[in-house]
């Protein structure tokens, strides 16, 4: 009985395996069995191989993830377009979320578990089948796959970790319907613990990188991805949220129950390792680093491939425009990110001598903002944003249209000069190479008492490839100045990646930010020229500490009595 019911839950997962598989349309899908993915007989192992492609096909992109909208669309760096109170964007900004009504797409407990299971089949199965060939002398081909499905079981506890705390270590087991699946939640230590061990245990095992054949390896786990993701989990581990500002200070389960500067130095030391590797550059042009693919893309380390596409225009493109497909404009980022980005000078805004004009306000700005954002006469198939009221991407009448005065512009094709949308890639970085400069530049500076030379070039290196002169940082920063430029960094060369939602609650500031109004602009066109006024477009709030953590799923806790709920829910 319990191999019977082992089966039938395995049918789902082969389902989607052999979906769009010639080779199995001969067989019903009652009938695929564990057996038949994993087929002793089978010495090329097509069929546990496609299993494996279809674990990876789990890890989302990140383009439109959440109920249609970015993730940063809940955060200080944008809002809503729809400026609807049931939009996923709108409830997570706002607070109103609870442990029974947390947005499905947010709410990944459930999804990254199945995730898991499914990683572990294939883990715990892959051994009997008899593939002959080596991913290179020494290491068995089976065994790298193998490896690649613990890096994906490895992200799908980050996931978890990095929303909920700590959380149950399942290790390799397959449950089957006769298992007591009530397990307590694993401290929050023991989880980055697990991750990084299982990094340091694969990275051998995997494509190295620069590989041989990049296009038709892009996509695959590599050594490189072992060690990013290792050194992700360190930089969180090391940050003020977990390290020294647990929210509940003797609760292992929501972080460390002291701090330990040593942390920083071995986040500093993780992201050091892939720079090490020597793989990697920065591409010159900001906007090629979202459209190009690899090999011509020197700056991705994983990634999620999307193919040739016009989503992104679709879903977020300006509107106003006649074009196949019309731009929705669901992303409208803040006057907050875009006074964030600094003058071309590299100097804030507010800085003395920046030369910002308010009556001219994106004239010679770091040219970062005109790549990320689409502001007032921004060039745009062959003509010119118009967000001035009554302009044509903000007539206030009829269709969706920015709330903030601005357009997401970032990930899009080079469409300034063309008459209609083409194709570009699109697909997702889960991890690029800046990434990895910014974070050595953040553990390290914070591992020191002063940041030395390697803080000042791994930053610069960001600042001069896009196109700040001079890039220079001005010498003898101390510790806090260089975390402020380090913090600013971040968010503008990794805006709508993902990456401002979480780095808000890791460095524990989110009850500062998310607790004032977003605002916007509203200009008006006079034959004097444009004018230019800022107000309140959306009041976000953020209840603190509760809501540095997700709260744990109502059901889960109800199906699992073990697990503990987080503080506050």
């Amino acid at each position: 009985m319990k191999t019977f019911k082992y089966k039938i839950l395995l049918i789902t997962a082969v389902t989607a395996v052999v979906a769009g598989c010639k080779k199995y349309e001969q067989y019903p899908a009652e009938q695929r069995t564990i057996d038949y993915v994993f087929d002793k007989n089978d010495s090329l192992g097509t069929n546990a191989y496609s299993f494996l492609n279809s674990t990876y096909a789990l890890l989302k992109s990140g383009h439109n993830r959440v109920n249609g909208e970015y993730l940063d669309a809940a955060s200080d760096d944008a809002v809503s377009a729809s400026n609807n109170t049931t939009s996923v964007p709108y409830i997570l900004s706002t607070g109103s979320y609870n442990s029974t009504n947390l947005p499905a797409d947010e709410n990944v407990w459930q999804n990254a578990y199945v995730a898991i299971r499914k990683a572990n089949v294939f883990i715990s199965n892959i051994g009997v089948v008899p593939v002959k060939d080596e991913l290179r002398p020494g290491v068995s081909m089976k065994f790298a796959w193998k490896s690649e499905a613990r890096f994906i079981r490895a992200m799908f506890y980050f996931d978890l970790l990095k929303r909920y705390g700590g959380v149950p270590i399942v290790g390799d087991k397959v449950f089957t319907l006769d298992d007591d699946l009530n397990m307590p939640r694993n401290s929050f230590a023991e989880c980055v613990d697990y991750i990084v061990s299982e990094c340091d245990a694969i990275k051998g095992s995997l494509l190295t990188v620069p590989l041989a054949s990049p296009t038709a390896n892009s996509q695959r786990v590599t050594n490189a991805a072992a060690l990013t993701l290792k050194a992700k989990v360190l930089l969180y581990a090391a940050s003020p949220l977990f390290n020294g500002g647990n929210i509940d200070g003797a609760n292992p389960l929501t972080g460390y129950t002291s701090f330990d500067a040593n942390r920083w130095v071995l986040a500093a030391q993780a992201a050091k390792d892939v720079m090490d590797l020597n793989a990697f550059t920065l591409v010159p042009d900001f906007r090629n680093a979202f459209i190009t693919q690899v090999p011509a893309n020197t700056e991705v380390i994983f990634q999620r491939p999307n193919g040739l596409t016009n989503t992104v225009e679709s879903n977020n493109g300006p509107i106003g425009f006649t074009t196949n497909p019309i731009g929705q404009g669901k992303t409208s980022p803040t006057q907050d990110l875009v006074n964030a980005f600094p003058m071309k000078n590299g100097l804030p805004i507010d800085a003395p001598g920046s030369t910002y004009d308010p009556n001219d306000p994106y004239a010679n700005r770091d040219p970062r903002l005109g790549y990320t954002i689409f502001y007032n006469g921004s060039p745009w198939l062959n003509s010119l944003v118009l967000t001035y009221e009554g302009g044509r991407s903000k007539p206030n009448i009829g269709n969706q249209q920015t709330v903030t005065g601005y357009y997401m512009r970032k990930f899009m094709g080079l469409y300034e000069s063309q008459s209609n949308y083409g194709t570009a890639s699109e697909d997702w970085m889960f991890f690029r190479y800046a990434d990895v400069l910014l974070a050595y530049a953040e553990a390290q500076n914070e591992a020191l008492a002063t940041p030395d030379n390697s803080v000042y070039t791994a930053v610069e290196k960001i600042r001069q490839r896009a196109g700040l002169s001079p890039y220079q940082l001005a010498p003898g920063l101390s510790q806090d100045a260089m975390r402020t430029i380090i913090r600013n960094e971040r968010r503008i060369e990794m805006a709508f990646e993902e990456d401002r939602y979480w780095d808000i609650r890791r460095w524990k500031i989110a009850e500062d930010v998310m607790n004032k109004p977003r605002v916007g602009v509203t200009i008006a066109n006079a034959i004097a020229g444009y004018t230019y006024t800022y107000a309140p477009v959306l009041a976000t709030k953020f209840k603190a500490p509760a809501m540095y953590l997700y709260p744990i799923p109502y059901n889960e806790t109800v199906k699992n009595t073990k697990l503990k709920q987080n503080p506050g829910w």
